[in-house]
C-alpha cells in the first residue's frame, strides 16, 4: 500500500500495556515512579525515532485489582519530559469527565511553551463512578454524559487557548505595559453542566492550539487534530478511519514481541497466569518483529500513523528500537521527527489563526 510514510507514537505509562508487566520489568520496583524512570523510557523513544509519546491517566488510587496502579500524574510528567526531551512530542491523557476545563487549559498551554511547541492532548474519559468520588463530584453516568462532558470540555479549552490572540503580550518598559488588553477575550461558553467566562491565564501556546487526539465518536471529529481509531484487523482499521473525518488518523496497536530469551506467545502465557491482557477491541501483533513491520507497512496508506502499545516497555521497546523502527524508516514507510520542529509541524497540520483576530476582532470586542 502506497501513501505518506507513518507517524509513530508509542504509549509509556508504567510498565506496559499489560496490567501485570511489572512483573517483567527490568528495573526494581521502587523505580517505577521515579524521574530517571520514565526520562529514561523516553530518550529510548526519541533516540528510536517516536514522533510521539503519550502518558495514561486516571483518578483513582491504587487498589487491589491487578489494572490499578500507582502512578504520578500524566500532566506532571509530561511537563517533566518536555524540559528532558528535544524533538518527541509528548501528549498526556487529560479527561474533562469531572476535571475544569479552565484548568485544564491552563495545565496543557503550560506544556507547550516548556515544550517550546511539542506539546499534545489525547482527550481521556473517567468510566469509573469513584472516580466521581475522588474528584468530589456528582456522578457522570452513561455513555452519552460522558461524550458530553468530553465534547464541552475539548470546545472550552480550544476557545481558552484562542482567548489570548499571539501579540498580546507587550512587554514594553518605555510605557509600563505588559498587555495589550485589546488582544484578551472572554470565551462565554454555556453548555448542558458548566458556564465558563474566560479569558485564560497563560498565553496562547506556542503551536496556537496543541494537537488534540481522541476517540471519534467521543470527541467531535471537528474538535480533533488526530482519531484514535480501533479494529481488530486492517479491514476494520480502514472503516474507521475512513468515517473518522478528521485531519489525520492513528491507529491503536497493541505489540508483543519476540525475544532473544522468549517467544511473544510464552511471553504473554507467563503474563496471562496473574491477570488477563483485556481485549479492547485493537489490532494486536504477537509475534515477530519482521511480522510487525510488515503490518504497520500495511497500515500505510490507510491511517496517518499508528500509536503502539507494548506489553512490556522493558523488553519490547529495546526490539521495536533495534528491530521494527530501522526497517520502516529504511524503506520510508515511516518517517523521523526533525529537530527544531514542532509537534503540529511533524504531523503536517498547519497552526491554525486565532478565532478571535483578524477582521472581526472589533465586532466580537463589540458583543463581549
Amino acid at each position: 500500500m502506497s501513501g505518506p510514510a507513518l507517524r509513530l507514537a508509542v504509549e509509556i505509562d508504567g510498565d506496559g500495556a499489560h496490567p501485570a508487566a511489572w512483573r517483567r520489568a527490568a528495573h526494581s520496583p521502587e523505580h517505577l515512579l521515579t524521574p530517571r524512570r520514565v526520562a529514561h523510557v523516553a530518550a529510548a523513544a526519541e533516540n528510536s525515532g517516536f514522533t510521539l509519546v503519550t502518558l495514561e491517566d486516571g483518578a483513582l488510587p491504587p487498589g487491589p485489582a491487578p489494572e490499578v496502579v500507582g502512578r504520578i500524574g500524566a500532566v506532571e510528567r509530561a511537563a517533566f519530559l518536555a524540559a528532558s526531551t528535544s524533538v518527541i512530542g509528548v501528549a498526556p491523557v487529560v479527561p474533562v469527565t469531572y476535571a475544569e476545563p479552565f484548568h485544564v487549559s491552563s495545565q496543557l498551554a503550560s506544556l507547550d511553551h516548556v515544550s517550546v511547541g511539542r506539546g499534545g492532548w489525547v482527550v481521556g474519559e473517567e468510566e469509573d463512578p469513584r472516580a466521581a468520588r475522588a474528584w468530589g463530584r456528582p456522578v457522570v453516568d452513561g455513555e452519552d454524559a460522558r461524550a458530553r462532558e468530553s465534547r464541552d470540555g475539548v470546545e472550552v479549552v480550544r476557545a481558552l487557548w484562542d482567548s489570548w490572540e499571539d501579540d498580546a503580550v507587550v512587554r514594553s518598559v518605555a510605557t509600563s505595559r505588559y498587555l495589550d488588553r485589546d488582544r484578551l477575550h472572554y470565551v462565554d461558553f454555556t453548555g448542558d453542566a458548566y458556564t465558563v467566562k474566560g479569558p485564560a491565564i497563560v498565553p496562547r501556546p506556542p503551536q496556537g492550539q496543541l494537537v488534540v487526539l481522541g476517540r471519534p465518536g467521543r470527541v467531535p471529529a471537528a474538535q480533533l487534530d488526530v482519531a484514535l481509531v480501533e479494529g481488530r484487523d486492517v479491514a476494520a482499521v480502514r472503516a474507521a478511519a475512513a468515517g473518522a473525518g478528521t485531519p489525520r488518523t492513528f491507529a491503536e496497536v497493541e505489540v508483543a514481541l519476540d525475544t532473544a530469551h522468549a517467544t511473544a506467545e510464552e511471553r504473554v502465557a507467563d503474563l496471562g497466569q496473574h491477570a488477563p491482557w483485556t481485549d479492547r477491541g485493537r489490532l494486536r501483533h504477537i509475534g515477530s518483529s519482521a511480522g510487525l513491520a510488515a503490518l504497520l507497512g500495511r497500515l500505510r496508506g490507510i491511517v496517518d500513523g499508528v500509536r503502539l502499545h507494548p506489553l512490556v516497555l522493558d523488553e519490547d521497546l529495546p526490539e521495536l528500537s533495534r528491530l521494527v523502527l530501522p526497517h520502516l524508516f529504511e524503506r520510508r514507510l515511516a518517517v523521523r521527527p526533525l529537530p527544531g520542529a514542532s509537534l503540529r509541524g511533524h504531523l503536517g497540520l498547519e497552526r491554525p489563526a486565532n478565532r478571535f483576530a483578524g477582521p472581526d476582532r472589533e465586532a466580537l470586542q463589540e458583543t463581549r
